[in-house]
């Protein structure tokens, strides 16, 4: 009987221990929504651009994986696949380092949207123009659109040979539900202040002027993005467009097409080639952004345990499907 019940307690104070951790935890995150500075702000302020680079000669690998957006930094309870804002943040720093040597782009994205794909080109052009030092892109399983537009802004490319490229071109995605929302007995209603000012719209058709009103804006940033790989590929304009009819490129078809500089083995061999490129004995950095933390991927993994509503499941597939914004993005096996 004494056994049993010193079970009992020790269960009875375990339990007691876990509803207390439970709302504490849960105490931190309503003070974090609000505002206040609290422990998991520590937390996430510890994992977030909490960049120290090295002392000695290196190289900083500058990773950019999954679609190029700002989808907010990694936290205590979150990952990013692709950190913008830790990104640009990191290629600031290299340029006021005096042990930099170097940038090695690595890409492995099928792109991102018109803005953030330009404003990390336009850092990696600032970050070679102020400090006169190399950067070079490696192109792993796939560098498509945006993950090629943000690449000429490189010296060298290399690319896997089992690797696609290209995809030069814009896309502006929208789905439309007039036809399920009729079914449905939902109908859409907007008071707007013009007939464009909700053109796009999920619930309404999209009339001509509207579609030639998108059509312009797919117009703009092509022309930008072909005058991008012109200028970074030192190629012909005519040449540039002629290419770029959104197909994708094998390793061997780019190489041949003056896209890249060469076909790569493997991601260790081109390091070596760069290594040598610069001289000397440096090293390669690259931080981690905090994607790594287990906290992060602890509540990762609850999160997905959480059964989404109906509403929700909607909600999502019609973002993913269509958000209207601008893309330098391949869909190409989506």
């Amino acid at each position: 009987m004494k056994g049993k019940q010193a079970i009992g307690i020790v269960v009875a104070c375990v339990m007691f221990i876990l509803v207390g951790m439970s709302s504490y935890v849960t105490r931190q995150m309503a003070a974090e929504v609000a505002g206040d500075t609290s422990i998991v702000n520590l937390f996430a302020s510890s994992l977030e651009n909490n960049v120290t680079l090295p002392t000695d000669p290196f190289i900083g690998v500058v990773r950019v994986e999954g679609t190029i957006t700002d989808t907010g930094s990694s936290s205590v309870f979150d990952t990013v696949s692709y950190d913008h804002k830790a990104t640009l943040d990191y290629i600031n720093k290299m340029m006021n380092s005096d042990t930099n040597e170097g940038i090695l782009l690595y890409v492995n994205s099928p792109g991102g949207t018109v803005y953030h794909s330009d404003e990390l080109y336009l850092k990696l052009k600032e970050y070679k123009e102020q400090t006169g030092r190399p950067v070079w892109t490696y192109m792993a399983d796939q560098a498509c659109s945006g993950g090629y537009y943000i690449s000429m802004a490189s010296d060298h490319i290399g690319m896997n040979r089992n690797g696609w490229t290209g995809s030069i071109g814009v896309i502006v995605s929208l789905t439309n539900y007039s036809e399920l929302y009729k079914k449905l007995g939902v109908k859409e209603i907007d008071i707007t202040s013009g007939a464009n000012k909700s053109m796009g719209s999920s619930g309404l058709p999209l009339t001509e002027e509207q579609r030639e009103i998108f059509q312009g804006i797919v117009d703009e940033s092509y022309e930008q993005f072909v005058g991008i790989v012109s200028e970074g590929r030192n190629m012909p304009l005519a040449k540039t467009k002629k290419l770029a009819d959104g197909r994708i490129y094998t390793a061997k078809q780019a190489l041949e097409n003056g896209l890249i500089d060469e076909v790569v083995t493997t991601y260790k061999d081109y390091e070596k080639e760069f290594r040598k490129e610069v001289g000397g004995g440096v090293t390669f950095y690259e931080p981690s952004f905090g994607t790594d933390n287990i906290f992060a991927s602890l509540f990762s993994e609850v999160k997905d345990l959480k059964s989404k509503s109906e509403a929700e499941v909607l909600s999502e597939f019609i973002e993913e499907k269509g958000s209207g914004v601008p893309m330098y993005y391949a869909k190409t096996g989506k």
